[in-house]
């Protein structure tokens, strides 16, 4: 009994500090995971259940998935309602920090903005050390400015060419001004595209798109879209569309975030993102209700944005357009336009009277600034039943109805804004009544003036192509009515003529002003100035014209200033004809001097390159270079010039024209100084070549000439004496 005792004494004195040490449970009493959400809608409890679900919804969708076991909500007991805050647990301090980044400042309805907060710091402020401590002051970095390009001093524009897997960017001007501005070293990537203004460069890769800008060209911004193959911009450049032929996969482990896809997009394979944050604003599927061939005939742009960037709309065919507000991209008074049968629909451009009023009204304090107006939807619906076809204006978000035009058999309608957003040309191909054939009608309304009167212009014809003249009142079409244009086999060019159109405002109506017939041409291409424009045959193997043509030729008699107008017709004229083989491509430059064509690989493969040409017709460049792909010119922003300083340039443009003239001539007397200075190097170089190759061939022929003398005075004559006995006779001689 007492060895026993002895023993367990003994295991009592067994030292396990080791073992503890190592098995030591840590308690964490930090709330690292913890947040405070404030700014939730304050509820009673038979909708908490409803309140949670959405909650969890909206984290989800910016990559913090969390469940509503995971949620305490305070609740006031006087009341029986909550008290406009809840805690949310997460599962570690990563996830908070990163709900914390995606949700801070997240609109959740149109009445509630999420605030986020840890929970640690509320003690942590409590707890504060007020003695203040002088901040350490860090050294100013100033940033790039993304238009740099526009304070060139030579006013010059810039182009990228794409060719091959290298990518150049070159300023372009007069030929003095012309050279290389960068040389970028991206790899593996599909294309590249400019956004609107010019402000970024956008290439697209195998992981997503990066954006590129600045005079240094550094990456401005990136969106994780695997295999993108398509993308659109905003016309503000606050955002950005990507689209992929492949649905969306969130593997495990994958990043989670704000600027990355959550299993929520999973299926989806369009995507919607803020350029500023990178932020995915939301996705969708293209891919719901469409098989087989449908699939390859997807429209481009899915998404169409108004030209303030407020909205955002996609059409589903034959049910409704639906309208998001940005940047929350909910959908606008929670409910979609529902018509029946709709197929397509356009926003009403901006003018500029009207864009400067949304700049003015944008701007903080800005006194005297009428209400922007608002934006204007057209939509088209074809004949259902025993409804006609018709054409519908509606403002938005007002939603009334403007104007509606009935259409009577149709086949097809195109929407065809003037840029100002003053006319619309609905494009209304119709049958006959046994539906054996189709000619066209030009429904233009407008838009400017009281009830949108609409004006028709009824043609014989098939219509293949049509073109409002930028801030003009005039259009121009290619109509055909060559048998071959349903089926043209190969080798057949189709016939077409171009006709010019102008409105004449003392009748009212749109007026013929010339017709241009036997052409090739089926690409109609204005400057963006206006008055001049290029007829291109454009994807023939056979024909490649390029006509250039001015409609204010003889228009103009100026006298004091004042534009004397004439005959509209007799002003047309032809400047110049020109012929770039394969075109596939036909751009003219911001602008309006300079057009640049270009025959792309991805296309065919004979005589790629791109040419740049005048204003006349002229041709000032041309490459001709092996898998060339893409020439883009880089876009610029409206002029920052106010109406009157613009007016006040066109009144003292003698002035600066003088002043460019000066320029011209020294620059011309320059380039000939040069040129004379070259002409005499060059013959300088000859004449001391000549003159060195004289000498050499003079000491040459010296030399030749010294060895053949020396050779003579070397030459000795040497004469041998023989002596040889032929006969010897011994005679005695007697004395």
């Amino acid at each position: 009994m007492s060895g026993v005792t002895q023993n367990l004494e003994n295991v009592d004195d067994i030292d396990y500090s080791d073992i503890e040490a190592k098995y030591k449970v840590e308690y964490d009493d930090s709330f690292d995971n913890t947040l405070i959400v404030d700014g939730v809608p304050i509820i009673d409890r038979s909708k908490l259940e409803r309140l949670l679900t959405k909650i969890c919804k909206e984290f989800s969708r910016k990559g913090v998935p969390v469940k509503p076991d995971d949620i305490f909500m305070p609740w006031d007991e006087s009341t029986g309602k909550s008290k406009g805050y809840l805690f949310m647990d997460f599962r570690n301090a990563n996830d908070a920090n990163t709900a914390l980044l995606a949700m801070d400042n997240h609109p959740f309805d149109a009445k509630h903005t999420f605030k986020l907060n840890r929970f640690d710091d509320g003690e942590k402020y409590a707890n504060m050390d007020e003695t203040y401590v002088e901040p350490e002051i860090e050294e100013y970095t100033p940033r790039e400015h993304l238009r740099a390009w526009l304070t060139d001093p030579q006013g010059r524009d810039q182009y990228v060419v794409y060719r091959g897997d290298d990518v150049e960017i070159y300023w372009h001007g007069k030929p003095s001004q012309c050279e290389l501005a960068y040389k970028p070293d991206w790899k593996d990537f599909l294309y590249v595209s400019w956004s609107p203004q010019g402000t970024y460069i956008a290439t697209l890769h195998r992981q997503g798109v990066r954006l590129w800008g600045g005079p240094s060209w550094k990456p401005q911004q990136r969106f994780a879209h695997p295999l993108v193959k398509l993308i659109d911009f905003s016309p503000c450049e606050n955002y950005v569309v990507t689209w992929s032929n492949e649905p969306i996969v969130v593997p495990e482990g994958k990043p989670q975030g704000p600027q990355y896809f959550s299993p929520d997009d999973e299926g989806n394979n369009l995507a919607v993102w803020d350029i500023k944050s990178g932020h995915l604003l939301r996705t969708f599927s293209t891919n719901a209700g469409t098989e087989g061939a449908v699939k390859r005939q997807m429209q481009w742009p899915a998404l169409k944005w108004s030209p303030d960037d407020k909205f955002v709309a996609r059409v589903t065919p034959g049910q409704m357009i639906s309208v998001h507000e940005l940047p929350s991209m909910f959908l606008h008074d929670k409910k979609s336009l529902k018509i029946e049968g709709v197929v397509d629909f356009e926003w009403c451009p901006l003018s500029d009277k009207d864009r400067d009023e949304v700049e003015k009204v944008a701007s903080v304090g800005a006194k005297g600034a009428k209400k922007a107006p608002e934006n204007m939807i057209a939509y088209w619906t074809p004949e259902v039943a025993n409804q006609p076809a018709r054409v519908t204006l509606l403002s938005f978000p007002g939603r009334a109805i403007l104007r509606q035009k009935n259409l009577f058999n149709v086949s097809e309608c195109k929407l065809h804004w003037q840029n100002q957003g003053d006319f619309l040309c609905v494009k209304v191909d119709r049958h006959t009544k046994t539906k054996k054939s189709i000619f066209c009608n030009l429904e233009i309304f407008r838009v400017r003036e009281k009830d949108f009167p609409v004006e028709v212009v009824e043609l014989k014809d098939t219509v293949t192509d049509f073109s409002w003249e930028p801030k003009g009142e005039r259009f121009a079409i290619v109509s055909t009515n060559d048998p071959n244009l349903g089926n043209p086999g190969p080798g057949i060019t189709i016939k077409t003529d171009v006709s010019f159109y102008q409105l004449d405002r003392v009748k009212n109506d749109f007026k013929l002003l010339k017709t241009l017939p036997n052409r090739t041409s089926n690409a109609i291409r204005w400057s963006p100035r206006g008055r001049f424009v290029v007829l291109a045959t454009v994807g023939s193997s056979t024909k490649s014209e390029l006509e250039f043509w001015d409609l204010d030729f003889t228009l103009e008699d100026r006298r004091d200033g004042q534009v004397v107008k004439e005959d509209w017709g007799s002003s047309i004229q032809s400047l110049g004809l020109a012929d770039h083989y394969g075109v596939t491509d036909v751009e003219w430059d911001p602008s309006g001097r300079y057009l640049a064509t270009s025959a792309s690989a991805w296309t065919h493969t004979l005589e790629n390159g791109y040419a740049i040409w005048d204003f006349r017709g002229q041709e000032l460049l041309k490459q001709i270079q092996d898998r060339f792909k893409q020439f883009l010119w880089r876009p610029r922003p409206r002029t920052l010039l106010s109406k009157d300083q613009q007016k006040q340039i066109r009144k003292n443009l003698k002035e600066f024209s003088r002043v460019f003239e000066e320029e011209d001539q020294r620059e011309s007397e320059n380039v000939n100084t040069e040129l004379l200075a070259l002409r005499r190097r060059l013959v300088d170089e000859w004449n001391a070549w000549r003159a060195r190759s004289k000498k050499e061939l003079g000491e040459v022929q010296g030399h030749d000439h010294a060895k053949e003398k020396q050779s003579e005075e070397d030459k000795e004559e040497i004469e041998v004496w023989v002596e040889e006995v032929v006969e010897q006779i011994e005679e005695e001689v007697e004395d």
